[in-house]
């Protein structure tokens, strides 16, 4: 098979996209040839607003039928592939939209609701973000890992604080994981995992979603789809070929005003962090450009069956593991 053949014929999914919704993505993931897709749908919003977004999200879905189509199961996503869609399933990035309601977590999940993270760097009810102290995994937030394990929502721990995901980890009783992280053993960065913590997620049944994102590689704004490559065997030479994926942390779309409000604390309150520039890696700006991951891996020298892992099939067996069906 060609790069080509082998990307139109795996299943491709993207672990965290956080893109501005509209048509032009989604005839981009398209172009890209994107089975299904972990879409952010709250990150610093309550309840309500979080609704609200899901209200939009599924009128926007409504009117581009022609192009995507809802996930809730793993049976979704091989549909989307047979039909030449892109799944959509929700995703947070902040376990802030339950509030303080445990009943909110299976309202979500009957949403559409598919992952969520427990925090977005810094405290909320839950737990400690990766930007604060972190005071660990709180007894309510124990309550909201078993809640979320019984009705089948995914743990994502990518942007939490060390202490509060080990404790996450060992309260679960379903594979949690870091839907979009790199490895700080190429550069060091309060959002990146140490070799200690991809090993401890890994060991137990976690899975490793690598981002591109180019504050936190190694190349930094100078990146090349070849090194997120770099990152993606770094990461798998320590969890190993089942435990990785894609979780690419694409914002396709947004302007200067989003990245504010997601870089202060609960939207507008103390600066957190200051990314700079932000561009993708050159051979994946754009989610049209996604076939060039499979061609980059190729080239890396990862064998067919590794490639397939990576891009999709890894994500479909471990969301299986937590969903049930």
């Amino acid at each position: 098979m060609t790069p080509s053949e082998l990307h139109d014929d795996a299943i491709v999914i993207d672990g965290l996209i956080i893109a501005k919704w509209n048509r032009e993505l989604f005839e981009d993931m398209r172009r890209g040839g994107l089975t299904a897709a972990n879409c952010t749908v709250s990150v610093w919003e309550g309840f309500q607003a979080t609704v609200d977004n899901i209200v939009k999200s599924n009128a926007l879905m409504a009117e581009c039928s022609d192009l995507v189509r809802p996930v809730r199961t793993t049976a979704d996503i091989t549909r989307a592939k047979e039909e030449g869609k892109t799944g959509i399933l929700y995703g947070f990035q902040n376990a802030h939209a339950f509030e303080d309601q445990i009943g909110y977590v299976e309202i979500f999940k009957q949403l559409g609701v598919g992952v969520v993270q427990m925090c977005y760097n810094t405290q909320n009810l839950v737990g400690t973000g990766c930007y604060e102290r972190d005071g660990g995994l709180s007894g309510f937030g124990r309550e909201i890992v078993a809640e979320m394990n019984r009705v089948g929502i995914m743990c994502d721990l990518s942007h939490v604080g060390e202490k509060t995901s080990t404790e996450v980890i060992l309260e679960s009783k379903k594979p949690v994981c870091y839907s979009h992280c790199l490895p700080s053993g190429l550069k060091e960065h309060p959002r990146n995992k140490s070799d200690e913590e991809l090993k401890f997620i890994a060991d137990h049944g976690g899975f490793v979603g690598v981002t591109m994102f180019t504050p936190f590689l190694r190349a930094g704004v100078d990146a090349t789809v070849d090194d997120y490559v770099e990152a993606i065997e770094y990461v798998m030479n320590i969890v190993g070929e089942d435990a990785i994926g894609i979780g690419t942390d694409f914002t396709q779309g947004h302007d200067k005003n989003f990245f504010e409000w997601l870089t202060h604390d609960k939207g507008y309150a103390r600066r957190l962090t200051n990314f700079g520039k932000i561009i993708n890696p050159e051979g994946i700006r754009t989610i049209g450009e996604f076939p060039n991951l499979t061609e980059a891996l190729l080239r890396r020298g990862f064998s067919e069956p590794q490639v397939r892992k990576i891009m999709g099939e890894n994500w479909v067996r471990v969301l299986k593991d937590v969903w049930g069906a």
